[in-house]
C-alpha cells in the first residue's frame, strides 16, 4: 500500500504536507530482476519503426537495458546487448555486414542470434568463437514495426494475433514513435480514464475531438477476455446513443476508437481508430509506439497527434495542455500513489492497477499467466469500437435515463464479447 502524507482539510495547511511518499515498487520498476519488469518481458514488445533500420545500428534502451538493432545485408533483423563482449566497445559503432554485425574496434562479428561469426587476430585454431556467444533477443517484424522477446527463452509465447492487427475493410500504418518523460504506469492509466475526454480534450484551442465530447456522458467499466474496457456513453439527440468503447490489453496495449468524427453521422460500427503500446525505455521514460488504422477509403492519420509529445513550445503548452503535459507533469514523471486522492471517476485505474499488480504476482510466484497474448491459437478477438444506436427514446426521469443509457452499453460489450462483431 502506499504511504500517505496527512489528509488535509483545512485552508493554507501545505505545511503539513510536505512529504514525498515513495513511488509504487511493484508497479513502476522495469528492469532486469525487478517484478514488474520481469512480468513486462513475458510479452512481445514493439521496439522501433522498421524503416529506420537503415545502413548503420539503431542504439535502443528497452526496459533498462541498452541494446543496439540493426538489419543485415540479407534483411535479418538483429537485436544485440550495446556492449562488445571483447572488451565493451558500443557496437552502435558497428559496421552492417551481408550477415551480422561487426564491432568497428577490434573486428569481431556477430550474427542475429548472438553467435560469433569471426575474430580477427586470434589463431586460426581459436575456439572461442565456438564457445561463446553475445546477447541477442529473438525479433518479429510486422507492419511496419519490429517486435522483440525479451523474457525467458522457454517461455517464448507467439506472436500475438490481435484480430485489429489484420482488420479486414481497413488499412494500418505504423504511428511515429514519441518518448515520454515519465514512468509507463502514469502513460498507460490514461486508457482507462475516460474523464479526461470531457475537460482535457475540449479546452480552447485543443485538436482532434469534436464538440460531443463537451456532453456529459456515462461513464463504466468491464472486464472483458483479453482485459478491460471503459465506456463512454453520450445521449445525442433525441433517440440517438453514442457508444465509445476503449480496450486496455495486459500489461501495455491501448486501443481506441477515433475522436473526430461527428457520431450522428455514423451508420456502422468503428473498430479503433489505434492500438498502441507503452513500452518502458526504463522507469523515467516511455515510448508511445504503435498503428492507425482507418477504413479503406479515408485517409489514414500518420502524425503523433496534438498534445502528445513535447514539440510544442512551453508557452503554447501551458495554453492549450495536451495528454503529454498532463500525464508527464504527474509528480515530476514519477507518480506518487500516496499523493493521490481517488475519486469515482477512477475506477477504471483501479481496476486496471489491481489487474496488473494480480499479473505481476502471479508471475512472480512462477503461476501460469492467463493472457491470450501468451497462447498459440486462433486470432485474438479485441473489443474497441465505436457505434450510435438508433431508436431508443429517452426515459421518464434523467436518472433513469442514464442507468437506461448504462444498460445499452453494456449490453453492446456482452454481445460483442459473446458473438463478435457484426459481419466478423
Amino acid at each position: 500500500m502506499a504511504e500517505r502524507p496527512a489528509f488535509l482539510n483545512k485552508a493554507y495547511s501545505a505545511y503539513y504536507h510536505r512529504g514525498l511518499p515513495p513511488a509504487d515498487d511493484e508497479l513502476t520498476r522495469v528492469g532486469p530482476g525487478t517484478p514488474c519488469g520481469e512480468y513486462l518481458r513475458r510479452f512481445w514488445q514493439p521496439i522501433v519503426v522498421s524503416d529506420v533500420l537503415g545502413d548503420v545500428p539503431k542504439r535502443l534502451k528497452i526496459l533498462g537495458e541498452d541494446l543496439v538493432a540493426f538489419r543485415d545485408g540479407s534483411g535479418e533483423i538483429g537485436l544485440l546487448e550495446l556492449h562488445c563482449p571483447h572488451r565493451g566497445t558500443s557496437l552502435e559503432f558497428g559496421l552492417i555486414e551481408s550477415k551480422g554485425l561487426r564491432c568497428c574496434y577490434h573486428g569481431w562479428l556477430f550474427g542475429c542470434n548472438g553467435a560469433i561469426l569471426e575474430t580477427p587476430g586470434e589463431p586460426a585454431d581459436s575456439t572461442l568463437k565456438d564457445k561463446l556467444f553475445h546477447g541477442a533477443y529473438p525479433v518479429r517484424e510486422h507492419a511496419g514495426l519490429v517486435f522483440a522477446y525479451m523474457g525467458p527463452p522457454d517461455k517464448q509465447p507467439p506472436f500475438p494475433k490481435l484480430d485489429t492487427l489484420t482488420l479486414p475493410g481497413y488499412q494500418m500504418i505504423p504511428r511515429p514513435p514519441s518518448v515520454w518523460e515519465c514512468n509507463w504506469m502514469q502513460v498507460k492509466e490514461n486508457a482507462m480514464d475516460p474523464a479526461h475526454l470531457q475537460f482535457l480534450h475540449t479546452l480552447p484551442g485543443s485538436e482532434g475531438f469534436v464538440d460531443d465530447f463537451k456532453t456529459q456522458p456515462e461513464w463504466d467499466w468491464m472486464e472483458t477476455p483479453v482485459g478491460m474496457v471503459y465506456i463512454d456513453t453520450r445521449r445525442r439527440q433525441d433517440d440517438l446513443i453514442w457508444l465509445r468503447i476503449a480496450d486496455f490489453i495486459p500489461p501495455n496495449i491501448h486501443q481506441f476508437p477515433a475522436g473526430d468524427e461527428v457520431p450522428v453521422a455514423r451508420n456502422s460500427i468503428n473498430r479503433p481508430q489505434a492500438t498502441f503500446w507503452a513500452v518502458p525505455l526504463d522507469d523515467e521514460n516511455t515510448m508511445q509506439i504503435g498503428y492507425w488504422r482507418a477504413p479503406e477509403g479515408k485517409a489514414v492519420r500518420d502524425d503523433v497527434g496534438f498534445g502528445q509529445d513535447g514539440s510544442r513550445s512551453y508557452d503554447e503548452r501551458q495554453r492549450v495542455p495536451g495528454d503529454y503535459d498532463a500525464q508527464v507533469s504527474i509528480h515530476n514523471g514519477m507518480a506518487r500513489h500516496g499523493l493521490e486522492h481517488l475519486a469515482t471517476t477512477d475506477r477504471g485505474i483501479i481496476m486496471m492497477r489491481n489487474m496488473i499488480r494480480r499479473a505481476i504476482r502471479a508471475n512472480g510466484a512462477g503461476e501460469e499467466l492467463d493472457s491470450p497474448l501468451l497462447r498459440d491459437g486462433e486470432v485474438i478477438a479485441t473489443y474497441g469500437q465505436d457505434r450510435v444506436v438508433s431508436g431508443i427514446a429517452p426515459a421518464a426521469t434523467h436518472q433513469a435515463d442514464r442507468q437506461l443509457i448504462r444498460e445499452i452499453a453494456r449490453n453492446a460489450v456482452s454481445e460483442t464479447v459473446a458473438g463478435g462483431f457484426p459481419g466478423g
